[in-house]
């Protein structure tokens, strides 16, 4: 599809923002405060999080289910290994620093395939691997005590919580959760 194509559209308001001086990576900044240096990019989408991640000297991987979106991703990063695949069957055969679900993942998935998706994410780290995940909790979306619930039951623990990705504090006011989670 090239030009025009849906993911092109999505990454093109990103562009802009970063061309007018914006901080667009607050995603990657956040991420790479932890150090990771294996990132499975869980939902990718275009590969936006995941490309600036790359660059900045991550080996990435990137998986979602939409083909078109990870057209842009393998030709805006060809170097990234890009996977066509579910986040609740996926099996890389490989653990990761870091899963990586920015961007309301969790709330795109359907909600019967939620917890088996945070059990998939939990065996793709390695033990003490943390699982990113940012997502806004307004109305019909995935609230704490059932993500937290499911992280529970996939063998993490949760290591932090903020608002935004710069680390503002969150509180039940909040309406967007950054949480991190450690595999015991």
């Amino acid at each position: 599809m090239g030009n025009g194509s849906r993911g092109d559209l999505y990454d093109s308001a990103y562009e802009r923002r970063e061309a007018a001086g914006e901080n667009v990576h607050g995603e990657a900044d956040f991420v790479m405060s932890w150090n990771p240096t294996r990132l499975l990019d869980a939902g990718c989408g275009t590969g936006r999080v995941g490309r600036e991640l790359a660059r900045r000297g991550v080996y990435v991987v990137g998986v979602d289910l939409d083909a078109e979106m990870l057209e842009t991703a393998r030709r805006k990063a060809p170097e990234v290994l890009w996977i066509l695949a579910g986040l609740a069957s996926m099996q890389l055969g490989e653990e990761f620093d870091a899963v990586l679900m920015a961007g309301n993942v969790i709330n795109f998935v359907d909600p019967a395939s939620r917890a088996p998706v945070i059990a998939n994410m939990a065996l793709h780290l390695r033990r003490g691997g943390l699982l990113i995940d940012g997502h806004s909790l307004r109305g019909t979306d995935v609230q704490l005590a059932d993500h937290d619930a499911w992280a529970s039951a996939s063998g993490l623990e949760l290591a932090g919580r903020w608002s935004t990705w710069q680390r503002d504090a969150f509180d039940a006011s909040s309406g967007f959760a950054i949480s991190v989670f450690r595999k015991r």
